[in-house]
């Protein structure tokens, strides 16, 4: 089941479609017509979604019955939903079940590619989603990343401190910027994002629980991590690679022996998953 603010969002996405305005449905099909159709996947890949999907069908007073689950790797031509009812609403609830089932499906399959080639490098490494996904859809992106095993990283502003570049700008150091979280008391985990080997190595020895290495490239990243162990204080923080990481390198990044890779790869970069709605028979 969704919570009511899932709910709530699926609404709004189905007020945007304007779905009691149909009149391609209401120029051609009866309002008392029934019909049964299949939801089907164009590719293999991660499915992701089934719920969101059955939901905007229920709201149209339409029997969704899922074939497959989330999280089931499915092939092409596979029937995920099916569906029955008044044939008005099938038509209505198209777009906005096959636009989530498809949105979703990305990023499941997406963020297991990424897992599959880090873990074959490093089996210990976590991948986890950044914040950059859509408005209002990033509930729904950060699902589909934790079905398969990702993790969520931050889903919003309040879960813990990060420290980024221009908070950093408008602090005077690394040392001070922490100090500063640290008496807050708002948070029991911080995590600063630097940007060379210097301020990694100041990060870890002031406290930091999680040190992001921001867009470092695969050497300058290793180097970094010789350095923390060269200093005894490699165990003492969580290493977090992030930046232009995506399935072409993630495996050279895991292979270092990072703790976490973070990456916005899944929620705005994936292909969107193929998905399509067929009418079986008018009942």
């Amino acid at each position: 089941m969704l919570d009511s603010e899932a709910r709530e969002i699926i609404r709004q996405m189905m007020e945007e479609d304007r779905i009691s305005e149909d009149v391609t449905s209401k120029s051609l099909i009866p309002e008392e017509a029934r019909a049964r159709g299949e939801i089907i996947a164009g590719q293999p890949g991660v499915l992701a979604g089934v719920q969101e999907a059955l939901t905007v069908f229920e709201e149209l007073g339409v029997e969704a019955e899922p074939v497959k689950s989330d999280g089931d790797r499915v092939e092409a031509g596979a029937v995920l939903v099916e569906v029955e009812g008044p044939a008005r609403g099938i038509l209505a609830a198209e777009r906005v079940a096959l636009n989530l089932l498809s949105r979703m499906s990305g990023v499941a399959t997406a963020t297991r590619n990424m897992q599959e080639g880090a873990k074959k490098a490093n089996p210990e490494v976590r991948i986890a989603a950044t914040r950059k996904t859509v408005p209002l859809l990033r509930d729904f992106d950060k699902k589909a990343v934790e079905l398969v095993g990702g993790e969520p990283h931050r889903y919003h502003l309040g879960d813990f401190v990060l420290i980024k570049d221009n908070h950093l700008k408008l602090v005077d150091s690394v040392p001070e910027a922490l100090k500063r979280a640290r008496e807050a008391g708002l948070s029991d985990q911080i995590e600063i994002e630097v940007s060379s080997r210097e301020e990694a190595l100041s990060a870890a020895e002031n406290g930091a629980d999680i040190v992001m290495l921001d867009n470092f490239g695969v050497e300058e990243a290793g180097e970094t991590l010789e350095a923390l162990k060269s200093a005894g204080l490699r165990d003492e923080v969580v290493i977090e690679a992030s930046g232009g990481i995506d399935p072409s390198n993630v495996a050279e990044y895991a292979a270092l022996g990072v703790d976490v890779i973070s990456s916005s790869y899944m929620t705005m970069r994936a292909p969107a998953f193929d998905v399509k709605l067929e009418i079986s028979e008018e009942l």
